[in-house]
């Protein structure tokens, strides 16, 4: 098996550097060659010609700059199992590149960019606002892809205001309006999320970026609060002996961390209680009902009003 060359096993940063340290080392000889050496090695030519030869030594840095960039991009992707979007990256890197190398080019064909940038700004408000949601995407997108915050197989849960949730009319525990699922892929303009409760949910970019992300590790216990309510014929301390069946429920979650019973309302005609569990368990609607059915098992002549 032939051994891996030293560039493939590089660390992106040590790629980058020196690509950028051969960019300058070329960008300085050519500079020393427009400025310093031109009465020796450039004198044969006219100036429209020495202008031809700046602006393509202008270009050939562009072009060395954009391959330093790209190459440490390729790099880091590979090394996260993301080449997919190599082709993004690439291109919105060349984009910033050849931005500088236009505005290089102007500048050398005596158009300042101070001209340029007011020229085009009345077209440049225009664009951008007619563009806005769909650049936010693709910078967001762009920044997901870097930050790499969550990748294609983790199961995560998004909760944002921008899709915010009803409030009940039912006293309920607080909740999260959250998005859970697993995630397929961060396209350029979506993260695309396969939804715990079914479907393809493709959420805006921007919108992931700025949202509250959680990620449930399997096998690690999380709060379960069960919220029900009792007539006041029903004493505390019957719904307590009650846990003894939720105990059974959760055999080896208990044996830890039992579960207790906390009195959270009280109104003319009844009163609310929560019953507070930990459980490796991620779905919270198999934990409620376990817990409820064990409650009902032992209250077989008061059964809770209402529950949550």
């Amino acid at each position: 098996m032939a051994a891996p060359s030293p560039s493939a096993n590089s660390h992106p940063l040590h790629r980058l550097v020196l690509n950028l340290l051969l960019v300058i080392v070329l960008a300085v000889a050519l500079y020393s060659l427009f400025t310093i050496f031109n009465k020796l090695v450039l004198s044969p030519f006219s100036r429209e010609e020495i202008l031809l030869l700046e602006a393509g030594a202008i270009l050939l840095v562009a072009y060395a700059l954009a391959r330093a960039f790209t190459s440490a991009s390729d790099e880091v992707l590979r090394r996260r199992g993301q080449t997919r979007h190599g082709a993004t990256l690439r291109i919105f890197l060349n984009l910033v590149v050849a931005v500088v190398a236009i505005l290089a080019l102007f500048d050398l064909a005596g158009v300042s960019a101070e001209s340029i940038f007011l020229g085009s700004a009345f077209a440049g408000i225009v664009l951008g606002l007619a563009a806005q949601t769909v650049l936010s995407n693709v910078f967001a997108g762009l920044l997901l892809v870097l930050a790499n915050p969550f990748r294609p197989g983790d199961r995560v849960s998004f909760i944002s205001s921008s899709y915010g949730a009803f409030a009940p009319s039912y006293p309920h525990e607080m909740v999260y309006p959250s998005y859970a699922g697993v995630v397929e892929d961060v396209e350029l303009l979506y993260t695309i999320l396969r939804l715990d409760v079914g479907g393809i949910a493709k959420i805006p970019n921007s919108v992931v970026l700025g949202a509250l992300v959680l990620q449930p590790k399997p096998g690690v216990e999380k709060a379960h609060r069960v919220r029900m309510t009792f007539p006041l014929t029903v004493p505390v301390p019957v719904v307590e002996s009650a846990l003894d069946g939720v105990r059974a429920a959760f055999p080896e979650e208990t044996a830890r961390a039992p579960p207790r019973l906390e009195v959270v309302d009280i109104s003319a005609a009844s009163w609310d209680g929560v019953v507070l569990l930990w459980s490796p368990i991620l779905d919270d609607g198999t934990v409620r009902d376990r817990v409820l059915r064990a409650v009902l098992a032992r209250l077989p002549t008061a059964s809770p009003a209402a529950a949550k």
